[in-house]
């Protein structure tokens, strides 16, 4: 089995003179949860719509699970779940007559998954409440729902957590990562919320002006925002000496500029600060410092960092 999931080659979408997504190539593999990141208007939806067979490209190829094709073919695109923008939703219908009409209309065979999916996104007891009585919250529930009714191996959502109360982001962020891990499924999200991505995704496309401007795995963006505390102290080598005895374990850095970082005790200024000085050991410098991932978003499209 091809662990490509996704294979575009310069994907471009225009209408009329303007590049909605311009020479994209992308590719997904199995298993991953990738972040798609951009500012309203840099092509998030549209991709969304491109590979989910809602749009039909202006030029280049998409080739889903291995197929070698360069358009989506029917079968290949019944293999992908989507909630894109809002769930496609009956407002007179219950949760459970939903999850029905579109089990039937995608040719599941199984009636137990509808009830099986409403537990699993927390709408189980809902009963006889009509989907036009329904909270935001409940109703982007629902459409993750519907979105894996034929139990797909790709996974489209378009802020799936829009609307949603803490609790119920944090069910979805869970959700979506045992769907990844436990299930092999392959998911492509979009977020407003860059923290929520930082906790959910293994991969991170960022996107603008309908190009992909950086793609890099959790790994990186990690190393490239995290947070440190600087010091500094007019003799370095005693001051490494202190935090080494004092600091169990510490894993600290001495930059070229004889400065000493902790990569792990951002949080710690003051425990460390009350250490240094009862050790006779007097900063010059003690500071938090690191790039946030909002500063570090704006420096890939080019925005302002201040």
């Amino acid at each position: 089995m091809s662990e490509d999931v996704l294979i575009t080659r310069d994907l471009t979408k225009r209408y009329g003179s303007h590049a909605a997504v311009q020479s994209m190539d992308l590719r997904l593999q199995r298993g991953r949860i990738y972040g798609l990141i951009g500012r309203n208007g840099a092509g998030k939806t549209t991709l969304m719509r491109l590979v989910s067979g809602l749009s039909v490209p202006t030029s280049g190829s998409i080739e889903l699970f291995g197929s070698g094709s360069d358009s989506p073919r029917q079968q290949d695109l019944a293999r992908i779940g989507t909630l894109i923008e809002s769930p496609s939703l009956h407002g007179g219908m219950t949760a459970r007559q939903n999850m029905h009409l579109h089990r039937l209309m995608r040719g599941v065979p199984d009636a137990a998954v509808e009830q099986r999916l409403l537990d699993l996104v927390g709408l189980g007891d809902t009963g006889r409440k009509r989907v036009k009585d329904f909270s935001l919250g409940m109703r982007q529930r629902l459409g993750i729902a519907l979105a894996l009714i034929a139990d797909p191996e790709l996974l489209i959502l378009d802020e799936p957590v829009n609307g949603l109360d803490p609790l119920g982001v944090i069910e979805v962020r869970r959700l979506v990562r045992e769907l990844a891990t436990e299930r092999g499924i392959t998911v492509l999200i979009s977020s407003h919320n860059l923290p929520e991505l930082f906790q959910t995704a293994t991969d991170y496309l960022i996107v603008e002006a309908g190009e992909v401007r950086l793609t890099l795995p959790l790994e990186e963006l990690e190393a490239q925002t995290q947070q440190f505390l600087e010091i500094a102290a007019a003799d370095t080598e005693r001051l490494v000496t202190v935090l080494e005895r004092e600091l169990p374990k510490v894993d600290l850095q001495v930059m070229p500029d004889r400065t000493v970082r902790l990569p792990h005790h951002a949080d710690e200024a003051e425990q460390v600060l009350r250490t240094l000085i009862a050790a006779d050991v007097w900063p010059t410098r003690l500071a938090r410092e690191g790039e946030s991932l909002e500063s570090f978003f704006l420096s890939v499209i080019g925005g302002d960092r201040s």
